[in-house]
């Protein structure tokens, strides 16, 4: 007799944890299914030479009381297992254009951001005051930030027809000040003339508010959710997947075979992975055409080349107080963020706040497309040309050349420890193209979220609202409140918070 759930979630990152936990949390029984050895995705560490590095979570926003990610956290009930290290002081994170030989420090907290700007960009103080204040209406007049607005998605504005470099070419003719208000772009690696200036402040809001790293790093998130695991109906299985919807009737999948040959059954399949892998298992019949083209059409978001060093002495001068430093060779974002640009990236330097012997990680990101690195497309991890190594090597060394010309103070401090390329990531965390956050956030893009095309199937993860931790947790709430209901997930959000 095949076993049974409540619910069914297939992938163990930051979304699917979530949408784990809080079923697992309205006394439902649920299979959490991860295709990889372990679970947490992009957000587990790993370790070289005794030194941490995260994967794909470096730092986040909303983190302070009130804040987005607080609330969700205390939802939740794991808010007291996360040690946020809040950066703080007006040099906590800065922007280098390197055409221009200038640093513009990034202060956290709207004001603050507000003063700096408009000392740094005198005659353009009431573009940067109009532009603050359209990212705060934006995210006011979106329900879904407000976990306890209980709403199922969030409605249209207009500001989701209109794109971020419109509306910044409309206030400002000041290319430098664009180049700054549209930097934070990284954060979900689409170009300022595709995203929405409304998901653009959407993802942005919190980060202007707080900007924290974690004690742990990423792996604080997953040590938190394993420990509220204990003692609730949560089944965890690693290198383990769906290999079959089976026994459809009505539109509804009534057996789940397992890639173990295992058959179980569930009242719900909840997907957190990529919209094309979930396409590859819903049978052909029940998809519509428009279905099928539309998540053929997804385009990935930026992947990134890293680089993971280790910074022997940590006081090494005033830059290495900032544990976030963008080195932009041009403030022209959407050229930066286009995959047939070839000329210097961008590059992201981010210092771990905890160290291990007196020896801090430091991760040096450079925005990379699958088109990078096509030649070698077929090969995996382990397993690949020496021409590939070569590759490698060439662009590590031209990224430590900027960094060391750029940021004197860690010239000669910085040792190159490993590096990995949107290849590697792809392997790593089972993604179809290695992207940093999964489908690309165009202006007037249907994503797939909620209900699928079968009637106990549904869909979340970075794919489905929005990039990044909180658009990911998002995600899983809202579709939360469709398997759960209006009325119990209502009583859930308000006796959590």
């Amino acid at each position: 007799m095949a076993q049974r759930y409540d619910d069914i979630v297939v992938g163990s990152g930051i979304s699917g944890l979530t949408m784990a936990l809080l079923l697992a949390r309205a006394g439902r029984r649920i299979l959490l299914l991860e295709k990889a050895g372990h679970i947490g995705g992009s957000m587990a560490r790993f370790y070289r030479g005794g030194i941490p590095f995260d994967v794909g979570f470096h730092f986040t926003g909303g983190l302070q009381a009130g804040g987005i990610l607080h609330d969700i956290l205390s939802v939740l009930g794991i808010r007291e297992r996360i040690r946020p290290v809040f950066l703080s002081g007006e040099r906590s994170a800065s922007f280098i254009f390197e055409d221009e030989g200038r640093a513009y420090d990034h202060p956290t907290g709207i004001a603050k951001i507000r003063k700096q700007f408009k000392q740094d960009f005198p005659g353009d103080a009431s573009a940067v005051d109009r532009y603050f204040d359209m990212v705060e209406s934006v995210c006011s007049r979106t329900p879904s930030l407000n976990l306890h607005s209980n709403v199922v998605a969030p409605p249209l504005l207009d500001e989701d027809f209109i794109s971020l470099d419109d509306v910044l070419r409309g206030l400002t003719d000041n290319q430098k000040l664009r180049g700054l208000l549209s930097g934070y772009c990284m954060l979900y690696g689409v170009m300022p003339k595709e995203i929405s200036f409304a998901n653009h402040s959407r993802m942005c809001l919190s980060f202007y508010e707080s900007i924290a790293c974690l004690e742990k790093g990423g792996d604080s998130f997953v040590e938190a959710f394993t420990g509220a695991f204990e003692g609730l109906a949560v089944e965890v299985r690693c290198r383990t997947s769906i290999a079959e919807l089976a026994d459809i009737r009505e539109d509804k999948a009534n057996r789940f075979v397992l890639s173990t040959g295992e058959e179980v059954e569930a009242e719900n399949c909840i997907f957190t992975i990529h919209p094309q892998e979930i396409v590859k298992l819903l049978p052909r019949e029940q998809m519509s055409r428009a279905f099928v083209s539309r998540v053929a059409s997804f385009e990935p978001s930026v992947g990134f080349f890293s680089v993971f060093a280790a910074l022997e002495d940590g006081a090494v001068g005033p830059a290495a107080g900032e544990a976030i430093i963008s080195l932009f060779p041009t403030s022209d974002v959407n050229e930066l963020l286009d995959p047939s640009y070839r000329g210097d990236p961008a590059l992201v330097l981010i210092k771990a706040v905890d160290s291990t012997g007196g020896v801090q990680g430091v991760q040096i990101l450079a925005p990379s497309f699958a088109g990078h690195v096509a030649q070698w497309q077929d090969s995996r991890t382990g397993r690949r040309s020496k021409e590939y190594y070569a590759y490698k090597e060439q662009q590590t060394r031209r990224m430590m050349e900027r960094v060391n010309k750029e940021l004197p103070s860690y010239s000669g401090r910085l040792r190159v420890i490993d590096s990995a390329s949107v290849l590697t990531f792809r392997d790593y965390l089972n993604s179809p193209d290695g992207s940093a956050y999964g489908v690309k956030q165009k202006i007037g893009q249907y994503n797939v979220v909620g209900k699928l095309p079968l009637r106990n199937c549904y869909a979340a993860g970075q794919s489905a609202v929005l990039p990044g931790v909180i658009g990911s947790m998002m995600s899983s709430l809202l579709v939360g409140r469709s398997v759960l209901g209006k009325d119990r997930y209502g009583v859930f959000v308000d006796k959590g918070s």
